[in-house]
């Protein structure tokens, strides 16, 4: 079939996804000589099915016409929404177009005009009641998707939805949550975090874990940048992303480096290399050189290369690999006593001063491909009493997790502290990993915080953000 797109949609929706899903073969239309060369013979005499992608003036050749048969249409907001003022749809910036359907199921008025469309967006749209309706359906999608969940992919979405539940939930003070999804990730990450290491994607759409960013990003790009917004959740990528304005990006995920601490993690982000390969794993002492070193061997020259921390980090015409370390998100998550709802309003004022969104732009301007990551994510817990220093483990700061010496009595301290013993998957097999059960920290007992270094989805699975130079630059 044909569908002419006529307002972007696809950008905004992603529908492709169920059509693929229905067995569909994508193809994105540029223009006859293109078509040819890559699709003709495959279209014409295969067996698949074929949905053809066209902008809404594309010239589509006859032949290819005829063979799709009368399966051609065009999809718009006009058609879609024909009682509502377009104009005012294409205007609302990071419009959720799941609570538009839903809303506009039981709009019977005409709201033709610009005026009564805003306010319908506004007070009926994002209205509570309808936010509200609209967060329980994505529950029951998501306890469907946990319960099919087999990989690392089906994961991944899950820790998306669940963002998008998290930040409405957040926003409107409502009562639910989608927590359920804990238990049986832990049970895969247990069971499965150490083949990942194997895994590569079909068609290389994202790296599976944060260790091999590298290697994808310089497999993809002749010339880039990683920002490492440490500490940064799915929740919070998907509120800050709303300053992103017109810049075009890709979203997909990465696995963290397990216990989820900024040593390990966001080190192996940086060196492509796991946490037991590391040259100062329990400290970021060495990460300046640890990427150094992995960008040189990629055969890249060491002023090819550069360092930087913070939002005014500025790269020479020389630089063809650069990395960005930015605290601001962690230093929210240590910091915050407001628990979700706080991380929502703090992340929030961060997206409005547009800082990232600036930085990417003049580095897209400079001609890098920018990613954006994170070395781990974050997760609200409560505290079941700070631990007193035993003399024994590994100093990590970390609230989470504890790296005991192996003749520390291991068994006692699981079943005092309610810990988990983790499998050592890419560690130094010297030490033994306890890491606190699901909402649990050594804090203050009874006190509500923000933290990392365990095994939530939130914790675990992070935005991996790709924008192209090219799609950006006209």
């Amino acid at each position: 079939m044909v569908l002419y797109d006529e307002d972007g949609l696809e950008e905004k929706t992603h529908y492709l996804d169920e059509f693929e899903n229905r067995g569909f073969q994508i193809i994105r239309y540029k223009d006859d000589l293109s078509f040819r060369i890559e699709w003709e013979d495959q279209f014409k005499n295969g067996r698949d099915k074929y949905l053809i992608l066209a902008q809404p003036k594309a010239y589509i050749p006859y032949d290819i016409l005829q063979a799709c048969g009368s399966y051609r249409f065009r999809i718009s907001l006009a058609n879609l929404f024909s009682r509502l003022n377009v104009q005012c749809v294409r205007d609302w910036p990071n419009l959720n177009y799941d609570l538009l359907c839903m809303a506009y199921k039981s709009l019977f008025d005409d709201c033709r005009t610009y005026d009564k469309t805003k306010d319908f967006i506004d007070d009926v749209v994002y209205g509570k009641d309808n936010v509200r309706e609209y967060v329980n359906q994505r529950i029951k999608d998501v306890s469907v998707q946990v319960e099919k969940a087999q990989n690392y992919r089906d994961w991944s979405k899950v820790a998306e939805a669940k963002s998008e539940i998290d930040v409405f939930c957040a926003v409107y003070g409502i009562d639910a949550n989608a927590e359920f999804v804990q238990e049986p990730f832990l049970k895969y990450v247990l069971e499965n975090f150490g083949k990942l290491s194997g895994k590569i994607t079909s068609d290389r759409e994202t790296p599976v874990l944060v260790k091999g960013a590298m290697d994808y990003m310089y497999s993809h790009s002749d010339k880039f940048v990683i920002i490492v917004m440490d500490g940064m959740s799915e929740f919070d990528w998907t509120i800050l992303s709303q300053s992103f304005g017109d810049i075009k990006y890709e979203r997909s995920a990465a696995f963290a480096m397990i216990p989820t601490i900024t040593s390990l993690s966001r080190q192996s982000l940086v060196s492509s290399k796991y946490p037991l390969q590391l040259l100062s794993p329990w400290s970021t002492s060495k990460e300046g050189k640890e990427f150094t070193d992995c960008a040189m061997s990629f055969d890249l020259r060491k002023e090819q290369v550069e360092y930087h921390r913070g939002y005014d980090a500025d790269f020479g015409p020389t630089i063809r690999c650069g990395c960005v370390i930015i605290n601001d998100i962690d230093d929210m998550v240590h910091g915050q006593q407001q628990g979700r709802s706080g991380m929502y309003r703090d992340v929030e004022y961060l997206a409005s001063t547009k800082k990232l969104a600036t930085l990417v732009r003049n580095l897209l301007g400079k001609g890098f491909d920018v990613y954006i990551s994170a070395d781990h994510g974050n997760t609200p817990c409560v505290g079941q009493g700070k631990l007193m220093k035993l003399g024994v483990e590994t100093e990590t700061k970390s609230h989470r997790m504890l790296v005991l010496e192996q003749f520390a009595n291991k068994e006692k301290m699981k079943e005092q502290y309610d810990m988990i013993e983790y499998p050592k998957y890419f560690l130094d097999k010297k030490y033994d990993y306890l890491i606190c059960n699901i909402g649990k920290s050594f804090d203050a007992k009874g006190d509500k915080v923000m933290t990392h270094g365990g095994i939530t989805v939130d914790e675990v699975i992070v935005p991996f953000i790709k924008i192209k130079a090219v799609d950006n630059n006209g």
